[in-house]
């Protein structure tokens, strides 16, 4: 498989299903929940609050593995397996970019002091499960 059609893959994957598995390390240990992420360019961006254990977790240790698909029977479902850097955004451009009114529910608008932007940098992407293939390794 060629990187150009790998990469759409990915990128139709993340454009499909913003719902995934992020796992940070806590106490030496891997701590994993479920998060919405949006994307640009395969950089990945997820709101949440400065008062979390996900937001300290990635203050001492910025590396995280997150899942992203595998939303039908679970039998042969392409997913994506993203390893990242996470630096923590408080811009306020970005954060009004993100915003939707499911953030209502913990926010009171992009400019919450307790709302940041959590900005995902690929160090790794693999398309999984494509039709049976092995692990397929984009090239970044």
């Amino acid at each position: 498989m060629e990187q150009q059609e790998i990469r759409k893959s990915i990128e139709e994957i993340l454009a499909s299903d913003n719902a995934g598995m992020m796992a940070t390390v806590k106490g030496n240990k891997p701590h994993v929940r479920y998060m919405t992420f949006y994307h640009e360019d395969l950089v990945l961006f997820t709101p949440t609050s400065k008062n979390t254990d996900k937001a300290e977790e990635l203050a001492e240790n910025p590396n995280t593995h997150i899942l992203i698909g595998y939303g039908g029977e679970g039998y042969g479902d392409s997913y994506v397996d993203y390893t990242g850097t996470v630096t923590i955004k408080e811009d306020i451009e970005l954060k009004k970019r993100l915003w939707n009114d499911h953030l209502a529910v913990w926010f009171n608008g992009p400019d919450d002091p307790k709302l940041i932007i959590l900005q995902i940098e690929p160090t790794q992407i693999k398309l999984m499960n494509n039709k049976g293939d092995s692990p397929i390794l984009l090239e970044l």
